[in-house]
């Protein structure tokens, strides 16, 4: 009788422990306990390159009700990338600056990384777990330097409204997709896929290429090493993205005359959008962001509203890939004023509830897990791991990134074959 009654005591002790490490973790991410005297007062600066950050500034309102005499402020700095050296070096040093993986590597940044306070320090109690793994980037000593508060994808905005008006179902492969823009231009849709063509930057062929090549090197480390090197061999890897950008075109999927009359990848691809006659809207992430704000602004949206989302272009047989990269990332001045307060601040804001707070303002995509806290990103969160791939966090650099956004514009306006493009890799400009 002993050993049963002994066995379900140890049950009951082992359900209990993990009840309470269950709370604690959810507690981690709910509940934000103070650590310092809340009559601090005090002054923390975050600079950046945002023209205004409201979302932030809602930030500093909810932690100013734990601590109200603490005085956060957000300073947007004039040419940024050549004035934050000195600022971090000037008399008023920020507390906390905008950073971003496109420092990493490169020299003119060295004064900067040797302000970066590591974020990882266990003394810190940052949830840095709160953020998914492919976001969080360490450097060769095993430190955290940036942490993300946005991140960004590449994809388009789907009109589920036209879909079910046509009796259409929103494809999930490369053969269904084809055969959707089929169905759609003989019901008279003139470009079933549209997107921002007049330039190389931020154009709708890059967008459709990225996901492919960065996929195409990420699962061959050597391929990588000679992309990065811009070494022309590597350009054979971009083919079959480049090859995929051509046939959209050309089989009428992407009508460029069309696009070509959208003026810019950000209001007025929304705004085309918005107009309703869209199926499918390539665009990045970044441009989606502007959508809440600009619903109200479109006389056609305002007038026959309809759903939508964002979702991965659905590039292979397969389907299409989750590029999970951040965005805006956040670092710490190990060298400024204040310095617990301003690692308390961190401390409040790297939790799941207050980076989603911040991305539904700003509506951006969330660093968290927890895609389907804006359903316009929430099909992102059903892509498998096998198809994420994570361009910083395998190495992906931004010249390699110039050479497939410029061989995929050229070839999508034909100034280039595919041949062309390949052959010339690693001299593109």
């Amino acid at each position: 009788m002993k050993k049963p009654l002994i066995t379900l005591l140890l049950v009951c002790v082992l359900v209990t422990l993990l009840a309470a490490c269950s709370k604690t973790k959810d507690d981690a991410d709910a509940v934000f306990e103070p650590a310092l005297d809340t009559e601090t007062s005090c002054n923390v600066t975050v600079v950046g390159s945002y023209d205004n950050f409201e979302a932030l500034e809602a930030e500093f309102d909810r932690f100013n009700e734990y601590y109200p005499n603490v005085r956060l402020r957000y300073v947007k700095l004039d040419d940024y990338n050549n004035t934050l050296a000195a600022a971090l070096d000037g008399n008023d040093k920020p507390n906390v600056f905008f950073s971003n993986a496109g420092m990493i590597g490169n020299r003119k940044y060295d004064a900067v990384f040797a302000h970066m306070e590591d974020l990882s320090d266990p003394a810190l109690k940052l949830n840095l777990g709160c953020i998914r793994p492919g976001l969080v980037n360490r450097d060769a000593e095993n430190r955290v330097l940036m942490v993300p508060v946005f991140s960004r994808t590449y994809g388009m905005l789907i009109n589920y409204d036209l879909f079910e008006k046509e009796g259409f179902s929103v494809p999930t492969t490369r053969e269904e997709l084809t055969a959707v823009c089929a169905a759609f231009k003989e019901k008279g849709y003139a470009s079933p896929m549209m997107g921002y063509s007049k330039t190389s930057s931020s154009c709708l062929m890059y967008t459709v290429a990225y996901p492919m090549f960065a996929a195409a090197l990420a699962e061959n480390p050597d391929a990588l090493a000679k992309a990065n090197a811009l070494d022309p061999a590597a350009g054979e890897y971009m083919r079959p993205a480049l090859e995929t950008v051509a046939q959209l075109i050309g089989s009428g999927c992407v009508d460029l005359a069309e696009c070509d009359k959208i003026e810019d990848n950000y209001t007025k691809v929304i705004l085309r959008f918005f107009e309703g006659d869209v199926p499918m809207m390539i665009c990045a992430g970044d441009t989606v962001s502007g959508t809440k704000k600009r619903e109200s602004q479109s006389e056609a949206f305002s007038n026959a509203p309809f759903r939508y989302a964002f979702a991965p272009i659905p590039l292979t047989a397969e389907g299409g890939y989750f590029i999970d990269s951040p965005s805006v990332e956040f670092s710490v001045n190990k060298d400024c004023d204040n310095l617990d307060m301003t690692n308390e601040f961190m401390r409040f804001l790297i939790s799941k509830k207050e980076l989603n707070e911040m991305a539904s303002v700003k509506r951006l995509v969330t660093p968290t897990a927890d895609l389907s806290f804006d359903t316009v990103y929430a099909p992102f969160g059903n892509v498998p791991a096998s198809r994420t791939v994570s361009p910083e966090m395998i190495g992906i650099t931004d010249p390699l990134t110039v050479q497939i956004r410029i061989a995929a514009f050229k070839v999508g306006k034909g100034e280039l074959t595919v041949d062309q493009a390949v052959g010339a890799y690693g001299s593109l400009e």
